[in-house]
């Protein structure tokens, strides 16, 4: 019986330092020296969250940049888990490049990768800053803005290799269409 109360005791004890105490402190470290990030990556727009800089949204309007074919849903992220002999992902790849060469009628060559292929979590809010330079035919006429500056704005949301190695170089298209509205704002 003895045992068993020492044993109820370590428990108890335990579970307030590691389900309780650890917990709160961590939290309020992350706080105090991530406040940004441990508040969601909150993105403002007139003073109010639009979004958050870590997960992506469906933009489908010709007038804004669209990210990769993603999902976009929070409660099902995750991969399709098709492999490359999939006759499903052929089909929705090919089904995909023939939307993007309607949409974006401008764009000549290859079409990048990102435009075709969605992301491991469904949820990516970035695309390439070439799947960003074929969509700026397209969203220049919507907007009437020149190509040049448009690339102009792409170029400043350009975020480069993290830490200058790892990863690739990126456009949050998020933050890339509240510029372009700010520059170009749409007539309602």
């Amino acid at each position: 019986m003895k045992q068993l109360i020492i044993a109820v005791k370590v428990t108890i004890l335990f579970t307030l330092i590691t389900g309780l105490a650890y917990p709160l402190v961590v939290t309020g470290l992350a706080r105090v020296l991530f406040p940004h990030q441990a508040n969601g990556s909150l993105i403002q727009a007139q003073g109010k969250p639009v979004g958050s800089s870590l997960i992506g949204q469906k933009f489908t309007r010709p007038e804004y940049f669209h990210g990769r074919p993603d999902g976009y849903d929070g409660l099902s992220s995750g991969g399709s888990n098709l492999g490359p002999t999939s006759q499903k992902l052929v089909d929705r790849v090919r089904d995909d490049a023939k939307k993007f060469r309607a949409e974006n009628p401008q764009a000549s060559g290859p079409i990048p990768a990102d435009s075709l292929t969605a992301s491991g979590s469904g949820l990516d809010p970035h695309i390439s800053p070439g799947a960003a330079e074929a969509q700026i035919g397209r969203v220049a006429l919507a907007r009437s803005l020149s190509p040049e500056r448009l690339r102009q704005l792409v170029a400043a949301h350009t975020e480069g290799r993290t830490f200058g190695l790892l990863g690739e170089p990126r456009v949050n298209v998020l933050e890339l269409n509240l510029a372009l509205d700010q520059a170009a704002p749409l007539h309602k």
